[in-house]
């Protein structure tokens, strides 16, 4: 039996563990036979020493096995999914899952909740009256072969190991480890039993990777160790430098997502990363031969409204109206509505969108601590783009708060997160910033 001091002593010493080491490893997360602090010891060795491509790959299969492994039998289509590393509105995910299930594939999305100044997407869909996030596997197969979608949380079965090396990295300041993310991000889109996999790694103020050398590092750690796992994966760098579409916050952004999805309304930058991640996800997933065809079939699937049919399947099968009309009459709305005035004549050039995410948390939006509750119903709509000009009061957002005092803070704080020059003296970043595929 190798001692764990023995495989921290290796890493400390800069050597590459070796399978069996790291077996013991991820065996010593899952049965508690490593404590907390020799596993927060390795975690530290590994962040300051890294890991090789061998080495991350080995620790992603072993904790993918360190819990149940699903399966999909008598599902309609090849096992797709879409991982983001988070933002501040992206709701990408909402309107991509329904697009891939109504062009063939199946989408068992498991999403996480909100971390930090990011959204979660379970947040978000629990705003929708009924909608369950941890149906039975019984029911959620069912909706899977009727939907081709379901976006539901992780049960405590999916990578167990994971979970608890997760919860220390948390506290002992090691999340940032390249190879640590991405064993983490990719052992629970194995153990979801994916054929397929599209990433979605975000870059600037509003991104967990602010600088786009750390995130093309992160994004070619994904696609080269998910390769090596054996899952096909690609990933597009897109730009977090302003928040994702019109709107941010819980059943806002729902809202946005049906409007989306129905035609209302579809903001040019979040249509545009999501039409570049479905394409590239249904190619990787063989339901098109290139990406012009695989861009066309998605378009298609949006604008004859199948993938809206799609995702209010998904909705009723998973407790929630299936009427889109209906579920979004249903969505909770905040009682006080306030502009949030620009402060002088010019142009709208920068935000701060880690602030303003922070912003909605204060709302109520999101949680300081694991145990707060979310408000759904704050947050922001009619949010400006960059490049905005902008004449002194007119709004730059409207503030969805649940009092006055909460609406004002967050005025407050939302003109302290902004840039208005009188000139726009560079254009704003494109959505896509990069493409990371492994080489052939």
């Amino acid at each position: 039996m190798l001692l764990p001091a023995e495989v921290i002593r290796a890493k400390r010493d800069r050597h590459a563990l070796s399978p069996a080491q790291i077996e013991a490893f991820v065996r010593g997360l899952s049965d508690g036979s490593w404590s907390e602090g020799q596993i927060a010891a390795l975690a530290m060795a590994i962040l300051l020493n890294g890991m090789d491509e061998g080495e991350c790959v080995a620790l992603t299969r072993g904790m993918t096995h360190s819990g149940e492994v699903l399966q999909w039998p008598d599902v309609p289509g090849p096992v797709l999914d879409k991982h983001s590393t988070g933002g501040v509105g992206d709701k990408v995910s909402l309107m991509l899952a329904p697009i891939v299930a109504a062009c063939g594939g199946v989408v068992p999305m498991i999403s996480g909740r909100g971390l930090g100044h990011t959204g979660g997407t379970l947040d978000k869909l629990e705003s929708l009256a009924g909608y369950k996030v941890g149906p039975p596997r019984e029911t959620l197969l069912a909706v899977l072969r009727d939907a081709g979608c379901a976006i539901v949380g992780a049960g405590p079965t999916l990578a167990p190991a994971d979970k608890r090396l997760y919860a220390i990295r948390d506290v002992t300041a090691t999340v940032e480890s390249l190879p640590l993310i991405t064993a983490s991000i990719l052992s629970k889109k194995l153990a979801a039993g994916l054929e397929a996999l599209v990433l979605d790694v975000k870059v600037g103020s509003g991104a967990f990777m602010p600088r786009l050398d750390d995130a093309r590092a992160l994004a070619t750690s994904l696609v080269e160790v998910a390769a090596g796992a054996g899952l096909p994966a690609e990933a597009l760098i897109t730009d977090m430098n302003q928040v994702l579409g019109r709107s941010a916050g819980n059943a806002l952004e729902v809202r946005e997502a049906i409007d989306f999805l129905t035609g209302d309304e579809r903001e040019p930058r979040l249509f545009e990363a999501t039409l570049a991640l479905a394409a590239r996800l249904l190619r990787l997933g063989g339901l098109a031969a290139g990406l012009p065809e695989a861009r066309a079939r998605a378009l298609h699937a949006l604008d004859s409204g199948a993938a809206a049919e799609r995702f209010a399947r998904m909705v009723a099968g998973l407790g929630g109206a299936g009427d889109l009309r209906r579920a979004v009459r249903g969505l909770p709305a905040a009682p006080v509505l306030c502009d949030l005035p620009a402060p002088r004549d010019g142009v709208l050039v920068a935000t701060d969108v880690r602030a303003i995410g922070l912003a909605i948390v204060a709302l109520g939006g999101g949680r300081r601590r694991a145990e707060d509750r979310i408000d759904p119903r704050v947050g922001l709509t009619q949010v400006l783009p960059l490049g905005s000009r902008v004449q002194k009061g007119e709004p730059l957002a409207r503030v969805h708060a649940a009092s006055q005092a909460d609406a004002e803070a967050a005025i407050a704080a939302l003109q302290a997160a902004l840039r208005i020059e009188e000139e726009n003296s560079q254009e704003p970043a494109p959505v896509i910033c990069a493409e990371i595929t492994r080489a052939p």
